[in-house]
């Protein structure tokens, strides 16, 4: 207990030294760009502006380089433990670059490649780790599997006994983070920046350019006026109260964060390597002649959820010695000498966190050219680098170059900055850094926060919930379970008792696993009722716009890659491209009348889109268009199954036979006592039907739906069988299995683009230009694939490694499980090797031995350039 862990702990209060670093200058009138925040991050991007030659930068530091979190870092420098590319090459850059810091700037960084150690302590993180090395081998990551006797070798001291097998990073180690944050505080100024401590910025400015909001400067607490063409907020924890003065989105918490420093040990090498228990809590790595023994506990604690006192650069919080025994007693077991030692220092700071464990870094969707790099969830030192790097690139060059769906910005929402929210999720997500990262696992804290029209009705159906971006949906539906009342929690309730909630039915009762999930006969049931009957799927979490105006019609079509002002009631799938012929957005547009269009995207990319729309429609502020947000205006309930029609012909006068209600056609039309948009389209291979329903008519229409349905088979289904449903079919969902780096030919969308519009299209000419070379070449270097395992009792999920003849050639983007094909299925974006193929085309995917790795074993897998279920659609146009 606490009294116990008092006794334990010899802890002496002992300051951390400050290190002063640049003079007194004044104060410039301008700069090309002002960097906020004197951490790691911000001079990270400070350096890497200038080193891509933005010289005119200012970096304004509120106290002194290194203060908020930087300081008391635990200098971790580790590549090994990410499944996304991104993250994973930020890190092996940000190790290359601390290397070689030390003989760029004179200053040392403290980096030492002692190693690091990964370990499973049980089968499932052992199947987590193995997963997770062979996407990170494909990513350049040297990891090599050893036993827990090799362990033992390394770090001696290591209680081995309960482990199953480490992960053994050579190359990897640490780093000292105040060293490192001076190495490129100096590097930055050797290079023209301007580094200012204790200057603090009170206000970012803006001003209305063209109708669209711009950053124009910062005003300093001393009242100095910089004006400037680029703000970017590298404020740590304070990012979020300094973003609230301009209303930017930046919803990172602070939680408390612990490590402990014994007193010299004996036989303690510096040189042992790091090593990481995740089932321990705990990372444990030489400090000195002692070794540090840091937490990361499964239930965390909020600090300071209201505001983050400003003068706190340097603080230490009071441990709360009750709450962390029990964490720190287990932790301490994994190297049992650390018990009978003494402790030099109990740590407690503060370190923040975002509400999905992925940073906030880009362009606020908000105002242009504020940029934000924030919310590093603990792995600031070992990404800092990279994230210098992109962020520049990306201020630089006006367009990233690499994947930033997973941690663009744009991806959050403004409730999530609520203290509610952010106090309930960040205990979490601090929590879940070192818990096993299972495919299906949701979520638990800051639910019920938006709940669908309908929500109630299905709830009584059985629905299990899970939260896409707040909505609250069915993810599959526990029919033995209908009206199982006793087991739903009031969302309200679990958010202030801190009870946990799926959404309003509690999740205890299932279990996470690698393998077949224990709901897998429910999520099966869903899939084949789609495929053979009809079923109702609530999606009303998607993303509406409605785009309005005289001009809305030609400044839609000059944007979107097919022709979306064609016909009225015609309903239109088409994409967004960079010019450079990449992906920036996957919609459908909807032409209600000549000055009035539907646009619906999917709920990941509702900012990212509506930013696109808002600030590209209308770049110079001279039409006459408009942008609204009507998501929550409308229900969307999706009918889908070959039994559809005859459902919707039961439920309205109007005829919707194939001739009177042709594919791609969307009408209002008459339901019971309401009038809904309905669109022929389906996201899951067959025919079905979207309604868009005002949502104050929507339980209406839900009623008149179920009592027609009784008679026509009705099933309900959840996203479940929506994802193994669409990828049977193999579409395409962007941010997930399509990301901004990928072209439009790639993906092999190229049928939505009409070369003949006399308007054109944004990446017109990069699209023809792709387009020729896969005609001349007969295919092309990159190409995304679908992928169905031959093993059926094989599940694949993301990252995935596929190897043709032995050769590794991809990985598996995103995946769930084939009910129809009978298999798991998903999408790979594949690279030719080079040599004899130096093109993905059919001959190259139906010649070789194709396999998948999973979890160390290899097995067969089919790949294909058309959907592998109804390849000419002859069921979504029956």
């Amino acid at each position: 207990d606490g009294i116990m862990l008092r006794n334990l702990l010899k802890v002496r209060k002992s300051g951390w030294k400050q290190r002063a670093f640049s003079s007194n200058s004044p104060v410039p009138k301008q700069a090309r760009a002002v960097v906020i925040g004197g951490g790691i991050i911000g001079n990270s991007v400070a350096y890497h502006l200038a080193k891509m030659g933005m010289k005119d930068v200012v970096l304004l530091e509120q106290q002194q380089v290194t203060a908020g979190t930087t300081w008391h870092a635990a200098g971790l420098m580790v590549t090994f433990g990410s499944m996304n590319e991104t993250s994973t090459d930020m890190r092996k850059y940000t190790r290359k670059l601390y290397s070689e810091l030390e003989a760029e700037t004179g200053q040392a960084t403290g980096f030492k490649p002692v190693g690091f150690i990964e370990l499973a302590a049980d089968a499932d993180r052992l199947e987590e780790y193995r997963r997770i090395s062979a996407i990170n081998r494909k990513h350049g990551v040297d990891v090599h599997e050893i036993s827990p006797q090799e362990v033992q070798k390394l770090f001696p001291l290591c209680r081995v006994d309960d482990i199953q097998a480490g992960f053994y990073v050579k190359e990897d180690g640490r780093v000292n983070p105040v060293d490192v944050t001076m190495a490129l505080a100096k590097g930055a100024r050797m290079q023209g920046v301007k580094i200012l401590e204790n200057v603090g910025v009170a206000d970012i400015t803006e001003k209305v350019f063209n109708g669209h909001r711009r950053v124009t400067g910062v005003v300093t607490t001393a009242g100095e006026v910089i004006e400037a063409e680029y703000v970017i907020n590298c404020a740590g924890m304070w990012a979020r109260q300094l973003g609230e003065k301009n209303r930017v989105v930046i919803p990172n918490q602070a939680a408390e964060h612990y490590y402990i420093v014994t007193d010299a040990m004996p036989n303690v090498d510096p040189n042992w390597p790091v090593v990481e228990d995740p089932s321990s809590y705990t990372y444990i790595r030489p400090e000195g002649s002692g070794l540090m023994v840091g937490l990361f506990e499964p239930q965390a604690a909020a600090w300071n959820v209201k505001s983050i006192p400003k003068d706190f650069s340097f603080g230490e919080i009071e441990p709360d010695w009750d709450r962390m025994a029990p964490f720190v007693e287990k932790a301490l077991n994994r190297v049992p000498a650390t018990l009978n030692a003494g402790i030099k220092k109990f740590f407690c700071g503060p370190e923040s966190f975002t509400p999905d464990l992925a940073p906030c870094v880009g362009e606020s969707p908000e105002i242009k050219n504020y940029f934000v790099a924030a919310g590093l969830n603990s792995i600031g030192i070992l990404t800092g680098g990279g994230i210098g790097r992109v962020m520049a690139h990306w201020i630089v060059n006006g367009q990233p170059d690499v994947d930033v769906c997973g941690f663009n910005i744009d991806r959050l929402h403004r409730y999530q900055s609520n203290p509610a929210y952010r106090g309930a999720r960040v205990a979490e997500s601090l929590g879940n850094v070192y818990k096993c990262h299972y495919p299906y696992k949701v979520p638990q804290t800051a639910r019920g926060a938006k709940r669908t029209a309908v929500y109630d009705r299905v709830a009584k159906e059985g629905a299990n919930f899970r939260a896409v971006s707040g909505f609250e949906t069915a993810d599959f539906y526990e029919t033995d379970r209908v009206n199982d009342a006793d087991k739903i929690v009031p969302a309200a309730d679990a958010l202030h008792t801190g009870a946990q909630v799926n959404a309003g039915r509690s999740a205890s009762h299932l279990e996470y696993t690698w393998d077949k999930p224990s709901f897998f006969k429910y999520w099966e049931a869903e899939h084949r009722a789609v495929r053979e009957g009809v079923a109702l799927i609530d999606m009303s979490f998607m993303s509406k716009f409605l785009v309005q105006g005289r001009d809305a019609g030609p400044a839609l079509n000059r944007l979107c890659t097919a022709d979306v002002d064609g016909a009225v009631e015609t309903i239109t799938y088409t994409q967004c491209l960079r010019e450079d012929g990449c992906m920036e957005a996957d919609i459908t547009v909807s032409k209600q009348h000549d000055n009035m269009y539907t646009v619906i995207a999917t709920d990941t990319a509702h900012r990212h889109v509506e930013t696109l729309l808002k600030r590209n429609l209308d770049p110079e502020g001279n039409k006459h268009v408009t942008v609204t947000d009507v998501t929550g205006a409308y229900t969307q309930l999706n009918l889908q199954g070959p039994r559809s029609r005859e459902l919707m012909q039961a439920l309205t006068d109007t005829d919707m036979s194939n001739e009177g209600f042709p594919f791609r056609t969307m009408k209002e039309i008459a339901i019971g006592l309401a009038r809904v948009n309905v669109a022929r389209i389906t996201y899951v291979g067959e025919l079905g039907y979207e309604l868009h329903i005002p949502s104050e008519f929507a339980i209406h229409v839900y009623e008149e739906i179920v009592r027609a349905g009784k008679t026509h088979g009705l099933v309900h289904a959840g996203l479940k069988a929506l994802s193994s449903l669409r990828l049977e079919k193999a579409y395409r969902d962007f941010g997930h299995d399509m990301d901004n780096l990928d072209t439009l030919v790639e993906v092999g969308l190229a049928f939505t683009a009409d070369m003949n519009k006399p308007v054109g299209f944004v990446g017109k000419e990069a699209v023809q230009k792709q387009q020729a070379e896969l005609k001349a070449n007969k295919g092309l270097p990159r190409r995304l694939v679908q992928v169905l395992c031959l093993d059926p009792n094989v599940m694949l999920y993301h990252a995935e490694v596929l190897r043709r003849d032995s050769v590794v050639v991809g990985d598996v983007r995103i995946a769930s499980y084939g009910h129809t094909l009978g298999g798991a299925v998903g999408l790979s974006m594949l690279t030719a090797p080079g040599g004899a193929h130096k093109v993905v085309n059919k001959d190259f995917l139906e010649t070789g031995k194709w396999e998948v790795e999973v979890a160390g074993k290899l097995y067969p897998v089919k790949v294909s350039l058309n959907p592998m279920y109804d390849p000419k659609n002859l069921k979504i146009k029956a």
